[in-house]
């Protein structure tokens, strides 16, 4: 029998006598408590055999054949004792040493015994896998089933990453020519475009051990915790000798910090201390390797982003034309297809998809056509995957929708057409829809840009103006009080539009070339002043976007009377009316 055999017997024994020390003494307080007149009758009438007398505040007693157990205040006078021998009463004197032994030694072992079972669980946990553990297990290299061959488009990035991946199969080959691998590398870009995938297949292509985290691990309610983690994950994969660490979502614990002290965090403070200290005690013959990837580079603390810590910074961004179409004939590859379906087609359709929306996609069209019986997948079948991967499900039952709605979400709709096919007729509008959808959505208006690597001034204002076309058709139509909150989002897009050209671009006329978050602090930026500027821009755009409806009125009802008969446009249908 091991030793810790032996410590958990023990511990379980003492558990268990101080339970049965406990239910003995809860038995032996089982009594009943009557009134001292009512003992002092009792004692007149000869019915007492018993009392037990001590400095207690209760008598302890015992009636003529009755074996339950009495007790009654305690008198505490001179001559008590006296009076009951002088009435045939036993009479036995008890100090209440037993008993307070018996709960001091009960108490006693119940708080060792938890005290020990606590601590030697807690030491557990600190130990591998508990509460203040991070339990870092790798992902072998063998198991790993995702190499470069699994991720379509990135080109860059995958070039960006070869050296690395060679580095550390061979590091001695460039220790000889004086070269240092880089400490880290942080791979950022919106939501969805493949950042998981790509450290992973830097793992499989370099042939090494896969540790994952993600940046909300480390982050802790006690101080002390995250920055353990961060070196128990570093000894794991020291142990390995070759490794990739990945930690997903570093802004959790990398955010730039606070110059104030009170609003410092002391907990995320010493884990970023910790990561900064690893990463520099790496040898340059060490074939370990961090990558970390975030939504917002601009958010990390300037720290993490020097030479000698995270030293290259690719970008995983938005897949153009050709990236979205070898994405797709990726994920169509172990998929039937019918012939009619274009991957280039529902490449040009899907501008701003990222890889994950377009597996997501495809795999709604699959679920789809499994669905309806359907041994390939269609064209109609990725239609109805678009609809709802965009705006969520259609709306089967629509009894409840009155006819003025159909009308407004007619005429709202028909407005962001009209507008975008006038003001930016490089985009495609490739269908209109008055359906409603699950997700709330009353209809919507597909409008698809050109891939482009920069936005013109020219453009962002068109962008505006496209979606403010629904609240001003609405209004034209149904009049200023009329109006409905089916254009919140459309409001909302247009107001980050309009903050960051006046804020962040250096196009409005008035403020400048100048960043205002950059010149004045986040903090003392004159909010005031952004509000009145963003507020007068959008009221000018706003009237020229009504003006442009008001000069072609009667294209807006036609198309507003196609929707109200057909529910749903397509690209050469709603391109007829501006013949």
């Amino acid at each position: 029998m091991t030793k810790n055999k032996y410590v958990r017997y023990g511990i379980i024994a003492l558990l268990a006598v101080a339970v049965v020390i406990g239910l003995y003494m809860n038995k032996n307080n089982s009594q009943i408590d009557i009134e001292y007149t009512n003992f002092l009758t009792l004692m007149d009438e000869k019915q007492i055999e018993e009392v037990q007398i001590s400095n207690e505040s209760k008598l302890k007693f015992k009636r003529v054949e009755d074996e339950t157990k009495y007790v009654t205040d305690n008198p505490r006078i001179e001559g008590l004792k006296e009076k009951l021998l002088l009435n045939g009463i036993k009479v036995t004197e008890n100090s209440g040493s037993s008993m307070y032994m018996l709960q001091y030694i009960s108490s006693t072992l119940l708080f060792v015994g938890l005290f020990v079972f606590i601590f030697r669980s807690a030491k557990k946990q600190g130990a591998g896998g508990g509460m203040m553990s991070l339990s870092a297990k790798p992902v072998e290299a063998d198991t790993l089933t995702q190499g470069f061959s699994n991720i379509a488009g990135n080109i860059e990035a995958k070039e960006q990453v070869q050296d690395v991946i060679d580095f550390i199969k061979e590091p001695d080959k460039y220790v000889k020519m004086g070269a240092r691998m880089p400490k880290g590398i942080i791979l950022y870009g919106p939501p969805g475009t493949g950042k998981t995938l790509m450290a992973k297949a830097i793992a499989k292509e370099a042939n090494v051990a896969f540790f994952s985290v993600s940046g909300s691990d480390f982050v802790q309610l006690y101080v002390g915790v995250g920055a353990g983690r961060v070196r128990e994950i570093f000894t794991e994969a020291r142990k390995h000798k070759k490794a990739v660490i990945f930690i997903d979502e570093i802004d959790a614990i990398g955010k730039k910090r606070s110059h104030n002290a009170a609003n410092s965090n002391d907990e995320k403070d010493q884990t970023l201390n910790a990561l900064l200290t690893e990463m520099s005690g790496f040898r340059d013959d060490e074939g370990i390797i961090i990558i970390a990837a975030t939504n917002r580079l601009d958010m990390l603390d300037d720290a993490l982003l020097r030479p000698g810590r995270f030293d290259r910074h690719i970008e995983v961004g938005y897949p153009d034309i050709n990236a979205r179409e070898q994405i797709i004939k990726l994920y169509l590859r172990n998929k039937p297809v019918a012939e009619d379906v274009s991957s280039t087609d529902l490449a040009k359709q899907t501008v701003y998809f990222t890889g994950a929306m377009l597996e997501n996609l495809l795999n709604e069209a699959a679920i789809g056509a499994a669905r309806n019986n359907i041994s390939v997948i269609t064209k109609d079948d990725i239609q109805v995957a678009f609809y709802t991967v965009i705006a969520g499900k259609e709306k089967k039952d629509r009894s409840s929708i009155t006819s003025l709605d159909r009308q407004i979400t007619a005429f709202h709709e028909a407005g962001h057409a009209l507008v975008t096919k006038l003001v930016a007729p490089d985009n495609s509008v490739t269908k209109v829809t008055i359906i409603p959808s699950t997700k709330g959505a009353g209809g919507f208006s597909m409008n698809i840009p050109k891939d482009k690597m920069y936005l013109t001034k020219k453009e962002i204002l068109s962008q505006i103006k496209i979606n403010l076309a629904g609240r001003a058709a609405e209004e034209i139509v149904f009049g200023s009080e009329n109006v409905t909150t089916g254009a919140s989002n459309d409001i909302e897009k247009a107001s980050e539009y309009i903050k960051n050209y006046i804020m962040k671009y250096g196009m409005d006329e008035e403020v400048g070339l100048i960043n205002l978050g950059v010149i004045m602090g986040q903090d003392r930026v004159d909010n005031q002043m952004i509000l009145d500027k963003c507020s007068e821009k959008i009221k000018e755009l706003y009237e020229d976007t009504k003006k442009i409806i008001n000069e072609n009125r009667s294209i807006l009802d036609n198309l507003t009377e196609s929707l109200l008969e057909k529910e749903t446009l397509e690209e050469l249908e709603i391109a007829s009316f501006f013949h």
